[in-house]
């Protein structure tokens, strides 16, 4: 039975963390807006497990990728999860090739309170950023009346992977 119950757990992590063709749509839609691309290829960044143990965001083939157009990187892209109130929410962060913030989007928020989160207005004040910053909530990002716990989280989770985006640069694993 404890078996049963693990495996079910080991299941809904796995599937929780793998993208679906509706989330796949959207990142499509918002990489084709941002570098104006008809057509696109996408590559998984490989990280060493040796580099992945340090980094403050694990890498791997699901989650952080180059954009390529004509086989020349125009970008990168992260699909990433935060954590809200009560549920976890998905989102990407997209850099140019020089690895500036391009856009942050909420692609799905599963709860009923905190959507705010997700307004491009509010999203707008991570573009522009470098990957050596460091963001402080309430400070660098402002605050957002209706959705402090994930406007927090997310304020958090772009901060880890700006730290490790600049790690992987250092280390040329990009």
């Amino acid at each position: 039975m404890k078996k049963i119950a693990f495996l079910a757990i080991i299941v809904l992590l796995i599937s929780s963390f793998t993208t679906n063709k509706k989330i796949e749509a959207l990142i499509e839609k918002e990489i084709k807006t941002v570098f104006n691309l008809v057509k696109y290829s996408k590559q998984p960044i490989s990280v060493s497990s040796e580099v992945n143990k340090t980094l403050p965001i694990k890498i791997d083939d699901t989650n952080f990728f180059k954009i390529k157009n004509e086989e020349k990187i125009v970008g990168y892209y992260y699909f990433g999860q935060a954590f809200g109130k009560a549920d976890y929410f998905d989102f990407i962060v997209i850099f140019d090739k020089d690895l500036i913030v391009s856009k942050v989007k909420v692609l799905v928020y599963r709860e009923d309170h905190g959507s705010e989160v997700g307004s491009k207005r509010w999203l707008n004040q991570f573009n522009g950023k470098k990957t050596t910053e460091n963001l402080t909530y309430q400070k660098d990002i402002a605050a957002i009346s209706g959705a402090t716990i994930s406007a927090k989280s997310i304020t958090n989770e772009v901060n880890k992977l700006l730290k490790t985006v600049t790690i992987l640069h250092n280390k040329k694993q990009l």
